[in-house]
């Protein structure tokens, strides 16, 4: 599956041209969703040729193909300012498509790996937001976080919809035409089919979620949370500050803010939930250390104090054990 940063951060900012790289017709990674929609529009416009490989994610035939090819440009080119965004392509050919099966149009938009209708973000009217935080090389929101997903005090693994900017453009051809593969095959009741889909699908980073009964493509990050370091699952406290993560993030839905990587490829990232601030609410309750090695944000110093002085949560033991000392004092040789 390879690492989550250069999934995402690597591949919007650095140019790729490996064949891991290709989009769903042959086109690099970084054109795929958006701009390879307009680029085929475009191409349809002057030649009239439709894209290679359509026909493996829609029923009609390339006549009805080209039919839709021709009302989107005609669409497309009568958009002011023309779709910028995933969410945008997709809701001016859905719109333009309405009449048509809805096999059809969620094979064309899977084609281009942009989000189905279900799968869509009502669109703020609201002034843009303000640029990221300094660090912050990109955000994203969760689905509600699966209880047993919290594997520790500071280690979470959360899945996001294949509709966010961020991963849409990126799901591969395979797992988008897997998902449309296993919802025919369960429309048809062939349940072993579709669960052999599901995991391949699954084998390559992303599952098919049942949120209030639509079925939602969803991508699997691994998240460490930045700049604190809770017991681990075995250390005295360990348990305790495992369910204190969860009480605040199990089954709801995290803005994650990723600052980086670390060595086992998870996004090193501060969480909010509902306006909270995750690493805050572990330190004041007295489930994790401040990770001072790797963050030296003095609001993190003054919480974790806050929590010493209370003796609350892991400080009520005299002398607790560091978490970087254990993992040191117990590695595996």
């Amino acid at each position: 599956m390879g690492n989550a940063l250069t999934f995402l951060y690597g591949k919007c900012c650095k140019p790729t041209t490996t064949e891991d790289s290709l989009g769903p017709h042959g086109i690099s990674a970084a054109t795929v969703g958006v701009s390879a929609l307009a680029h085929d529009l475009f191409n349809f416009e002057i030649t009239s040729q439709l894209p290679e490989g359509l026909g493996r994610y829609v029923q009609s035939s390339r006549k009805a193909q080209a039919n839709w090819y021709r009302k989107i440009l005609e669409a497309w080119k009568q958009a002011k300012p023309p779709p910028q965004t995933a969410e945008e392509a997709s809701r001016l050919v859905i719109e333009i498509l309405k009449r048509n099966q809805k096999a059809d149009v969620e094979g064309l938009l899977s084609f281009y790996g942009l989000p189905w209708s279900h799968t869509l973000v009502e669109v703020s009217v609201e002034a843009p937001v303000s640029s990221l935080p300094e660090g912050v090389l990109f955000e994203f929101q969760t689905l509600p976080v699966d209880p047993k997903a919290v594997a520790d005090g500071d280690t979470i693994t959360v899945y996001v919809r294949a509709s966010e900017p961020v991963v849409s453009s990126y799901v591969p051809r395979e797992v988008n035409l897997a998902a449309v593969q296993r919802a025919k095959a369960r429309e048809k009741r062939n349940y072993p089919k579709a669960d052999e889909l599901h995991q391949k699908i699954i084998d390559s980073g992303y599952r098919v979620l049942n949120i209030d009964n639509e079925e939602v493509l969803a991508r699997k990050f691994r998240i460490r949370l930045r700049g604190i370091d809770a017991p681990e699952s075995q250390m005295p406290f360990g348990k305790e500050a495992q369910q204190g993560l969860l009480k605040i993030v199990g089954r709801k839905s995290l803005k994650v803010l990723v600052y980086g990587e670390d060595q086992y490829g998870r996004c090193v990232a501060d969480l909010y939930c509902n306006g909270i601030f995750v690493q805050e609410a572990m330190l004041k309750k007295g489930l994790a250390w401040h990770y001072v090695a790797y963050d030296k944000r003095p609001v993190l110093a003054k919480w974790e104090k806050e929590a010493r002085q209370k003796r609350i949560g892991l400080w009520a033991s005299s002398n607790p054990e560091k978490p970087w000392d254990w993992r040191k004092n117990n590695r595996r040789e």
